[in-house]
Order: C-alpha cells, then sequence, then structure tokens
C-alpha cells in the first residue's frame, strides 16, 4: 500500500534542513570565533592606544618620590594635564601610601591628599605588577588599568606609587557590535540563501530517488513498461540504470514464471489423474480439476484444509506417517454416478463405489528441507471392476461347466455300475449325457465366439439386406415353430404348450443395411426365444422396424414378468441372469444378450432395453442406416 508521506518526513524535507543547519552552524561558529577574535584585537589595540608613556611615568615615579611634597604635588598636576589622550577619562596619582597625590578631574581635585578607597590600586602597589579591569555600569563600559610606579634612583626596584588610567569602552563595543550585526545580517542572508540553495541541491538529489520509488511502486503493482530517467553518471544515475535493468529481468523472469505457471496449470488440468499439493503443514495449497472430481468437492472448500480431512484417513494417519513413509495407500472417496449414452439417450448407472490409488511424494529443496506433499489421485476403479468381473467370470464359467459334468459324472457311473444292461434306462442315461454334452459344447462354442469378438479377429460377413424381408423371414420361422416342445435335441428345455402371437408394425419402404445375417440372426433369435420364455400364455409379442435419421430401429416387446430396475444395465453381462433358477430350468447359459451386444456393437450399433416389472420388456437395436433413392446404390455400384 502506497501510503502518502507528510512533508516534514519526506527526505527531501530532511536533507534541506540538515544542508541548511549545516551552513547556520558553520556561519555561526566562524561568527562567534571572529567575533571574539575582533573583541580581543579592538581591546588590545584600545589598551595600546591608551598607554600612559614611559617618561610621563618616570617623572610622576621621581616626584613621588621627593620629599618635597607641595612642590610635587604642582609638578605631578601639571604632568598629568599635559597627558593628552581623548580615550582616557581619569588619570590618578597614587603614593605608596594609597595617599592621592594627583588626579586629572577638576571635579576631584579636593581628594588630593585623601586616602583613596578603591582596593584595586591597592593590590596593584602590593603585588607590583599592571593591573587591567574591564568593568561596566549603567553608563558605559569602563577600561581601568593599574600602572606601579618604581623609583628608578634606587637599586631595590622600590614602589613609590600607582598611576591609575580609566577609559570608556563605549566607541570600542560600539564598533564591535555595528560589525557584529553587520555579521549577523550576512548570516541571515546566507542562511536564506543556503535554504534556497539546499532546497535545489535536495531536489536535484530526491528526484531520481522519487522516481525509482515510482518505477519500485509500479513494478509491484505488475507494470514493468516505465524507465527511471537518468540524471547523470554518479552513483544516483548508477542506480537508475540497475533499477532500469532490473525492472527489465523482473518482467522476463515475470514472463517466464507466468508462462510455466500457465503450463503447470494446463498440464494440472488435462491430467486424467488427480493431483493435490500441501504446504509443510499438511494444507492443500493446489488441486487440480481432476481431484476435484474424484472427491466430489470444490476448490474453495479444498484449499487450506488438512490433507488427512481430504482424503478421509485422519483417524488412521498423522501427516508425519505420510511425510516418513511416503506409503501407497487405496481409499474410496464415496458413491457417484457415471452417466452413458445409449443412442440418443442417456441413461444413469446405479451408484457406484469409486475406488482411488493414492501415492505420495516429497516436496524437498537442494537443502533438504521440505516444503510441503504431493499426493497423486488415480481412478481404479475400472481395474478393479476388471479384476472383478474376471473373477466372477471364472467363477461363473467352472459352475457352469461343473454342473453339467456332474451330471455327466453321474448317468456315467450309474451306466458303469449296471444301468447299461437296463433297456429302459440306458438310452434316457445317454439321451441325458448327449443333452449335457451338448450343453457344453454349446458354452464353450459361445465363449470362443465372446473372445473372438473381445480380440476383434471375429469375421463379419457383410452385405447390404432389405432389412423388412429379412425381419419377416425371422419371425415367420417362429410363426411356424412348434408350439410344444417338452425337451429338443440341442438341450434346451422349453416350457410347456402356450399359445402366443406375433405383431408386425413395419415401416412401408424397403430398409437396406450391411449387416452379417448369421450373426444377426443369432441376435434377433435370441431374444424372441426370450420373449417367447417370458410370455404369459397368449401373449401377444410385437416386432417394430422404424426409421430414425440415419439409423434404422429393430424393437421385439413382450408382455412378460419385466426386468427389475436394479438389474436392467447387468442384463448384458456375461453369465448374468435375472432369475437364475428358473433361467437354468429354462435351459439358459447367461452369455445370449453378451453374444447379442457383441455382434450389434460389430455393426456399429447399439442394444438397449426398456422395462419394468409385470409389464414386460422391449428389446431394441439400432443399426446405421444411409437412405437411397431411385436406385442410387445400383447406379454407385455400376
Amino acid at each position: 500500500m502506497n501510503e502518502r508521506i507528510r512533508p516534514f518526513q519526506s527526505i527531501h524535507f530532511k536533507i534541506a534542513i540538515v544542508f541548511m543547519l549545516l551552513l547556520l552552524t558553520t556561519i555561526e561558529i566562524i561568527g562567534a570565533y571572529f567575533v571574539k577574535q575582533l573583541e580581543q584585537q579592538n581591546i588590545k589595540t584600545f589598551e595600546e592606544s591608551i598607554v600612559v608613556q614611559p617618561y610621563i611615568t618616570s617623572q610622576l615615579a621621581n616626584e613621588l618620590a621627593s620629599s618635597d611634597t607641595d612642590g610635587a604635588n604642582r609638578n605631578i598636576k601639571t604632568i598629568v594635564g599635559e597627558i593628552d589622550n581623548a580615550s582616557i577619562s581619569e588619570v590618578l596619582v597614587v603614593d605608596n601610601k594609597l595617599v592621592v597625590r594627583g588626579t586629572s578631574n577638576a571635579n576631584d581635585q579636593g581628594d588630593i591628599g585623601q586616602r583613596t578607597p578603591n582596593s584595586g590600586i591597592k593590590k596593584g602597589i602590593y603585588a607590583n605588577h599592571k593591573q587591567t579591569q574591564i568593568t561596566s555600569d549603567g553608563h558605559g563600559s569602563y577600561y581601568t588599568a593599574i600602572t606601579p610606579l618604581v623609583n628608578p634612583g634606587t637599586d631595590t626596584s622600590q614602589v613609590v606609587g600607582a598611576i591609575y588610567v580609566r577609559a570608556s569602552m563605549d566607541d570600542v563595543y560600539r564598533n564591535i557590535n555595528s560589525i557584529t550585526l553587520i555579521f549577523l545580517t550576512a548570516s541571515l542572508v546566507a542562511g536564506l540563501l543556503g535554504m534556497v540553495i539546499s532546497i535545489f541541491i535536495a531536489r536535484a538529489i530526491t528526484q531520481p530517488i522519487d522516481e525509482m520509488k515510482k518505477q519500485a511502486i509500479r513494478m509491484a503493482d505488475g507494470d514493468y513498461s516505465g524507465q527511471v530517467r537518468i540524471y547523470g553518471q554518479d552513483e544516483l544515475g548508477q542506480l537508475a540504470v540497475a533499477v532500469n535493468n532490473l525492472s527489465i529481468r523482473v518482467e522476463e523472469a515475470q514472463e517466464v514464471s507466468d508462462s510455466e505457471r500457465r503450463r503447470l496449470d494446463s498440464v494440472l488440468s488435462h491430467m486424467t489423474d488427480g493431483v493435490i499439493a500441501t504446504d509443510r503443514r499438511g494444507k492443500v495449497t493446489i488441486i487440480n480439476e481432476t481431484a476435484l472430481n474424484f472427491l466430489s468437492t470444490t476448490s474453495d472448500e479444498m484449499i487450506g484444509e488438512s490433507i488427512l480431512k481430504v482424503l478421509g484417513i485422519e483417524k488412521d494417519y498423522s501427516f508425519r506417517d505420510l511425510l516418513e513413509n511416503k506409503q501407497e495407500m487405496v481409499i474410496e472417496p464415496g458413491s457417484i454416478v457415471r452417466q452413458h449414452k445409449v443412442g440418443s439417450a442417456t441413461d444413469s448407472s446405479p451408484d457406484q463405489q469409486m475406488i482411488l490409488h493414492v501415492d505420495f511424494s516429497l516436496i524437498q529443496r537442494e537443502t533438504g528441507f521440505i516444503s510441503g506433499l504431493v499426493c497423486v489421485l488415480h481412478d481404479i476403479t475400472e481395474q478393479e471392476k476388471n479384476e472383478h468381473e474376471r473373477r466372477e467370470f471364472v467363477s461363473n464359467v467352472s459352475h457352469e461347466l461343473r454342473t453339467p459334468l456332474t451330471s455327466v459324472r453321474s448317468y456315467i457311473e450309474a451306466l458303469n455300475d449296471g444301468a447299461w444292461q437296463d433297456p429302459k434306462l440306458a438310452p434316457q442315461f445317454l439321451s441325458v449325457t448327449q443333452e449335457e454334452t451338448d450343453r457344453m459344447i454349446r458354452m464353450i462354442n459361445e465363449l470362443l465366439a465372446l473372445s473372438r469378438m473381445d480380440q476383434g479377429t471375429a469375421k463379419m460377413e457383410l452385405e447390404y439386406v432389405n432389412l423388412n424381408e429379412f425381419f419377416n423371414y425371422i419371425l415367420d420361422r417362429f410363426d411356424m415353430m412348434i408350439k410344444t416342445e417338452n425337451e429338443r435335441g440341442d438341450g434346451i428345455r422349453r416350457l410347456p404348450q402356450k399359445s402366443y402371437s406375433i405383431k408386425r408394425e413395419f415401416a412401408q419402404r424397403d430398409l437396406w443395411v450391411e449387416l452379417d445375417t448369421d450373426k444377426m440372426m443369432q441376435v434377433i433369435d435370441n431374444i424372441m426365444n426370450n420373449a417367447i420364455k417370458y410370455s404369459p400364455d397368449g401373449g401377444v409379442i410385437t416386432a417394430r422396424l422404424i426409421e430414425n435419421q440415419q439409423s434404422v430401429v429393430v424393437s421385439i416387446s413382450d408382455q412378460g414378468l419385466g426386468i427389475p430396475r436394479k438389474d436392467i444395465n447387468k442384463i448384458f453381462d456375461r453369465f448374468y441372469r435375472v432369475d437364475k433358477a428358473r433361467s437354468r430350468k429354462q435351459g439358459g447359459t447367461g452369455l445370449g444378450l453378451a453374444i447379442s451386444k457383441e455382434v450389434v456393437e460389430a455393426h456399429h450399433g447399439h442394444i438397449w432395453v426398456d422395462s419394468a416389472e409385470g409389464r414386460g420388456s422391449t428389446f431394441y437395436i439400432s443399426l446405421p442406416y444411409r437412405s437411397y433413392e431411385n436406385g442410387d446404390e445400383w447406379d454407385a455400384e455400376n
């Protein structure tokens, strides 16, 4: 988020303030030093200007050493009067007894002969060295100098008195103040100029930085089109070049990353296996569409969820178990409904439990750090179904063959035990043995036929046939069939005598279809036999032949028991019987409809059934068909 920076928080403001403070600090330090030196120099010059000449001090010392006090006082007054210095406001001569001997101030002439109360003079005489002092009062500042006077006529340098000089320093400080004021004015002007200059300098420094900041914000928002302006070849210019190069490289890296992400998304979305990725805590971060379909859920529900809960294994495993063992497992996430298209219709199969094979692998960096887990889900429902069907098929074949073999073995053992000598039993036993043998041979032939169809090695003798005449021919055979057959030589046990009638509903024009007449006759025979078996006495079997766009549909309806809804999708399975006891009693093997389905599909057609319990069944056969008008077929052949 790009927060607005307050003016006093900006680097522009800070650089200007720092520059201005540095400038003012420098000016003030230099000014203080300059004023101090100027003051000292002026005071020194002032001191030199008010120094009493040595010859005057010598004369004063001689007069103080004189024994003629009155004459000396007159001479001292004359000498003091001769001191011509406009800066000196007062001159006072005192002997070593602190008695005033002379003064330049006319108003203080009465103090001559009196002891001075000035303690500074006393200290100067006793210390025997010059003392200076600058004092101030309500009237101004003054410079005082107390110089001991020594009798030059003695060797011991005896102090005979002191000269006290007092001078006004108002002119000195007035000059100093004038110069200080000038300096302060110059400092303010320099400060203002420095502030303007600092603003320009700060702007020159911060403008490239601000542009680089804006470019960084644009890059953060995914816009890499802008470029930072390069103002020079200094460090900021080199930084601007680096930012521009970084923008180009980040854009290239982003394009590569987006391309890789799109490719990964495309791979994940088109994979037939489900893929789930987690973080190092086992929370789902990526899940593809296939996995969502397997688990019957949505991405919003799965993202952030524990992989253990997603797979429903939280009670049996921990995430550490998956990381350490990486074992494979098989899970059943729930029931799904699969849709099967039959012709132009859609039939919903019953719920079938999906079976998934789950394989785990680690997401591991080069350093060995484990950052997550990848889970691959593979649908093995069909594989398990095929395996189950294979086992069931072997079991059914074994059972179907074992029953007639057991019967044959029993009759042969009876014949071996002497029944062959009985003229009544022997023929019956041999007949049953032959029937059971024929039944096994027929079953094996049907199994071989199914095997050839599965392998695609079954030969199809295709020819164009008038389907109206072909269907009528098959139905005529059933009309002429003997109505009562208790037993036939082919081993099929028939129901007791029943009457039925066949109703025909055919298209008005001839329909020519390319088919294998022998195999298609076997299909229709199977369906007609089933209709006769399960129809009630006096029932009507309706045979229809209609044209439907680019196909012809053959349907056979009965008024029999019907098929329960739960069995409709299984009646074309091999060895499947709705009523196993009744089917075996009627001589069925459970392979007729399975063979019919394979034959119809070999003709690129479809077969299905519509039935309800107690209301009969209708079997449909749809075959591809192309209409030929006005002898087009023969013209094409000629």
